[in-house]
C-alpha cells in the first residue's frame, strides 16, 4: 500500500461535503404543524385529504379535496420521473437510466431540481417519481428505464440525489413502486414471493434510502407480495416501511391499485389514487372510509395518522407559504404555461455525460473532419408523423428518446442525431447522405460510398397498457429493433469505418456484430431526452471525453443473466445474484460488465489505503429516517489515488466493490458500495476517499431481523468497472488503519471525498 504519486502530477483542488446527500427538512417542526391543524378540520374534511376526488374530475392526475379551514389546497399530483406528463412546455430529461449512467451525483441531483423546479412552477404539488422499482430483476423488464439501475447502491444514491433535488425546488417527490413489481406481465395480479434477505439487500434498499434522503410520499404497487395486494400489506407498509425504516411522509396507491375500504386503512395506507377508476368505480375511500370509521371498523386514530402524514408532508416541503396555484387543468387540456427556463442546459449535460463508448477501435473517436459521413437508421431523425404523435410516446419511430407509458412526457422539441450532425460536419466541409430507413439493402447503398458510416439502431419497453411492436410493455427479447442487426452487419459488408450508435431501454444481445472489424466503434447512447443530438454530437466530435458507465450488464446471451419474465407467480429464485452479481457467480464473460465505459483518455490508480476499525455485530440505536442510528455511521474510509495519464480532459468513474468474509454466507463475489466521479486535466489527480458506513459492511441477517457486521476479512476493490479492477487489498477491519494523518495525510494530492 505504498504512495506512488506521479511526478508530473498536477494538484486539482476538490471537495466534496458529505452533509450534501437528502434533503435537508426538518419532519419534527412539520409534524408539529401538522398537529395543530389537525386539531382544526372537520371528519370530512380529513376523509377528503385522504381520498381522490376521482378520475377525471380534478385537475390533475391524481386530487385530493382542500381544507378550507386550514387553507390547505386541492392536493395535485402528477406524473412523472423525467418530466412532468400532461404539460405543454416542459423538459424532457433524459430517462432515470440515463441518470444512473452518468454515475455523476451532482448532476442526479441537477436533474432532480429541474423537475421540481418545474413541478413547482406549475403548481403541481406531488410528482410522482423517482423509481427505486423495478430495480431490475429481469433485462426485458418494460418499465426498468424509468428507474437508475439495477444495482440497489447506484439505484439508492440515484433515489437520494433525485429527491434531494426534487424537495429542494419545493415540490414534495413520490419515490415509488413499492415494491417486488419487476415486471408488466400480470402486473395487477402477480404473487411476489421472495425471501426476507433478497428483500432486504436488494429491493428495499434504493426504498431505505429514499426515506433516509427524506421523501415525502411512496406509492405502493400493483402486485401481491406472499399473497396480499401490496396496498392493503401490513408488513409492508407498517412493519417495514413505518416501523423499521421510520417513514415519516404518507404512502398512496398506485392509480387503481386499491381493493379494500378498510383493510387497506388498518395496514397502513394513507392515499387513495384516484379515487375512482376511468369507468367511475372502484371508490373505496371517501364517503365509504367516513362510514368505516363511524361504524368503528377504522379508528379515528388511524385516519387521524393518515391526515397527519400528509399534512406533515406539506410542511416538510414548505409548500404551505408562497406555493403557486395549480395551473394545468387535464379537463380542460390546459397544459399550463413554459415553464422551461434554462434546464435545456441540464438535459443536455446528462444525456451527454450518460453516454457509454463501449468499442473505440484505430481511435476513429472522436471525429476528425471525415470527408464524408452516411447516416443510416430511422432513429436518426424525429418521428416523421409528429415527435409526440404517439400517445404516451407508445411507439418506436423516429429518434428514440424515452421508453412509453406513464412515465413518458410530451416533447418540447427533439435534438435529432441527423440533423446536429450534419451541421456540424458542414462546419468540417464534411459531406452527409442520409437514409433515414432500417432497411439494410437501403443502408448498404447509402454507406458503400463514405468514407465513416453511422448506423442507428434502437430497443424499446414500457407500461402494459400499451402494446407496441408485439412488445405488451415488457420486451420479448433482448435483439434490436426494425431489424437493427442485419443493418449494421449489411452497413459494415461495404464500409469500413462504422459507428454503431444504439438508443435503447435496457441491453442489447451485440453479438452479431460487435467483434466485426469494420464496426470500429460503439456509442451506448440510452433514453437521451430532448436533447439527443447535441449530447451526441458533443461526444462524436470530442467536444467533451465520453464518461458513462454502463447500469447493469450487456450480457452475450439472454440466458446468462439468469432470470426470465415470469407467469402469475414470481418466486424469486435467483435471490441475491441478479446481473453482474449472477454473471460472477456462475463465471460467465458478459460482453460488456457493469459499470464498464471507455474515454478519449487513460487513468491511473495507486495508493490504495484503507483506514477504520468498525465492531462486528448487529445494528443499534434508535430507528432514524432509513433504519437503526448505528447504520449510517461511517465506520471505515478507502482511499485511491486516480490521474490522468492521457493527453485528453475527461472524468472518470473510479468504482468501489467490496467483498464479504465468509461468515456471510451466500453474500455475492463483489458488491458496489462506493463511487464518484472526477473531471480530470491531463496530469491531474486526486485522493477519492470512499465513506463506508454500518450498513454498506453489513448483510441482513434473516433469523435475528437485524443488519449485522460480520467477523472476518473483507476484500476491497477498486477499479473502472466491476471487472477492470485496477487495486485489491484484503482487509480484516478491525486491524486496519485508524488515523488518516499516519496513511495519507501529507500526501500532495487533495482529496475528493465521496458522498458514501
Amino acid at each position: 500500500m505504498r504512495r506512488l504519486i506521479p511526478k508530473f502530477l498536477t494538484v486539482l483542488t476538490v471537495t466534496t461535503a458529505c452533509s450534501a446527500q437528502g434533503f435537508d427538512g426538518d419532519w419534527d417542526a412539520a409534524y408539529t404543524k401538522a398537529t395543530t391543524a389537525l386539531a382544526k378540520l372537520s371528519l370530512s374534511e380529513k376523509i377528503g385529504i385522504v381520498s381522490g376526488v376521482g378520475w377525471g374530475k380534478g385537475p390533475c392526475s391524481g386530487t385530493t379535496s382542500a381544507a378550507r379551514s386550514i387553507n390547505y389546497p386541492a392536493l395535485c399530483l402528477q406524473d412523472g420521473p423525467l418530466g412532468v406528463r400532461s404539460a405543454a412546455s416542459i423538459t424532457a430529461f433524459p430517462a432515470g437510466i440515463q441518470a444512473g449512467a452518468t454515475w455523476d451525483r451532482a448532476l442526479m441531483r441537477e436533474r432532480g431540481r429541474g423537475i421540481g423546479e418545474e413541478t413547482r412552477a406549475l403548481g403541481i404539488h406531488v410528482i410522482l417519481g423517482p423509481v427505486a422499482g423495478p430495480l431490475g430483476q429481469f433485462a426485458q423488464g418494460g418499465r426498468n428505464w424509468e428507474g437508475f439501475s439495477n444495482d440497489p447502491y447506484l439505484s439508492g444514491v440515484a433515489n437520494e440525489q433525485t429527491i434531494a433535488g426534487i424537495q429542494e425546488a419545493g415540490a414534495q417527490a413520490c419515490v415509488k413502486h413499492y415494491i417486488l413489481n419487476e415486471q408488466e406481465r400480470d402486473r395487477e395480479t402477480m404473487n411476489s414471493v421472495v425471501d426476507d434477505r433478497t428483500l432486504h439487500e436488494l429491493y428495499l434498499w434504493p426504498f431505505a434510502e429514499a426515506v433516509r434522503a427524506g421523501v415525502a410520499s411512496i406509492m405502493c404497487s400493483y402486485n401481491r407480495v406472499d399473497g396480499t395486494y401490496a396496498c392493503e400489506n401490513r408488513r409492508l407498509m407498517e412493519d417495514l416501511l413505518k416501523n423499521e425504516l421510520g417513514f415519516k411522509g404518507y404512502v398512496l396507491t398506485d392509480w387503481n391499485a386499491q381493493h379494500s375500504t378498510a383493510e387497506s386503512a388498518n395496514t397502513g395506507l394513507d392515499m387513495t389514487m384516484p379515487g375512482s377508476a376511468q369507468n367511475g368505480g372502484n371508490v373505496f375511500w371517501g364517503s365509504r372510509l367516513q362510514s368505516a370509521v363511524s361504524a368503528g371498523q377504522v379508528q379515528m386514530s388511524r385516519l387521524d395518522d393518515m391526515v397527519k402524514r400528509i399534512l406533515a408532508a406539506w410542511y416538510f416541503t414548505k409548500q404551505d407559504v408562497g406555493y403557486p396555484d395549480t395551473k394545468i387543468d387535464r379537463r380542460t387540456n390546459n397544459g399550463g404555461p413554459n415553464v422551461q427556463g434554462s434546464h435545456s442546459t441540464i438535459a443536455r449535460a446528462v444525456a451527454r455525460d450518460g453516454i457509454v463508448l463501449l468499442k473505440n477501435t484505430d481511435g476513429i473517436l472522436p471525429l476528425k473532419s471525415p470527408k464524408s459521413i452516411a447516416i443510416i437508421g430511422s432513429d436518426a431523425v424525429p418521428n416523421p408523423r409528429g415527435i409526440n404523435s404517439c400517445q404516451d410516446m407508445g411507439c418506436n419511430q423516429g429518434t428514440l428518446t424515452m421508453g412509453w407509458g406513464s412515465g413518458s412526457a410530451t416533447l418540447p422539441y427533439v435534438s435529432s442525431p441527423a440533423d446536429t450532425i450534419t451541421t456540424r460536419a458542414k462546419k468540417d466541409g464534411t459531406t452527409v447522405t442520409l437514409s433515414a430507413s432500417d432497411t439494410a439493402s437501403q443502408g448498404r447503398s447509402t454507406a458503400q460510398n463514405a468514407e465513416v458510416a453511422i448506423v442507428f439502431i434502437t430497443a424499446d419497453s414500457g407500461e402494459a397498457y400499451i402494446t407496441v411492436e408485439g412488445h405488451a410493455g415488457d420486451r420479448k427479447d433482448l435483439f434490436a429493433w426494425h431489424n437493427g442487426e442485419a443493418l449494421v452487419k449489411a452497413v459494415a459488408e461495404v464500409n469500413k469505418n462504422v459507428i454503431v450508435v444504439v438508443h435503447t431501454v435496457g441491453p442489447i444481445i451485440l453479438e452479431g456484430f460487435a467483434d466485426l472489424s469494420n464496426v470500429k466503434a460503439i456509442l451506448w447512447a440510452g433514453l437521451p431526452g430532448q436533447e439527443a443530438g447535441n449530447a451526441l454530437v458533443d461526444v462524436l466530435y470530442g467536444d467533451y471525453s465520453p464518461s458513462g458507465k454502463l447500469p447493469y450488464t450487456i450480457a452475450k446471451t439472454a440466458s446468462d443473466y439468469g432470470t426470465t419474465i415470469q407467469g402469475y407467480s414470481d418466486n424469486f429464485r435467483e435471490g441475491l445474484f441478479i446481473d453482474y452479481r449472477a454473471l460472477e457467480k456462475n463465471r460467465i464473460t458478459p460482453r460488456y460488465e457493469f459499470g464498464y465505459g471507455l474515454s478519449y483518455t487513460t487513468f491511473n490508480y495507486s495508493s490504495l489505503v484503507i483506514y477504520g476499525s468498525p465492531s462486528s455485530g448487529a445494528e443499534t440505536g434508535p430507528t432514524v429516517p432509513g433504519g437503526a442510528s448505528s447504520l449510517f455511521e461511517v465506520v471505515a474510509t478507502v482511499a485511491v489515488n486516480v490521474t490522468n495519464s492521457g493527453s485528453a480532459t475527461a472524468a472518470e468513474v473510479p468504482q468501489l466493490y467490496i467483498g464479504f468474509p465468509d461468515s456471510a454466507p451466500g453474500t455475492p463475489a463483489r458488491q458496489l458500495r462506493g463511487f464518484d466521479k472526477l473531471s480530470l486535466q491531463p496530469g491531474e489527480g486526486a485522493t477519492v476517499r470512499f465513506e463506508l458506513r454500518r450498513k454498506d459492511l453489513s448483510f441482513w441477517d434473516a433469523p435475528a431481523k437485524k443488519w449485522s457486521l460480520p467477523k472476518g476479512t473483507f476484500g476491497v476493490e477498486v477499479g473502472a468497472s466491476s471487472r477492470d479492477i485496477r487495486l485489491t487489498e484484503i482487509q480484516h477491519f478491525v486491524a486496519v488503519r485508524n488515523a488518516l494523518s499516519s496513511s495519507i495525510g501529507s500526501s500532495a494530492i487533495p482529496s475528493k471525498t465521496s458522498h458514501r
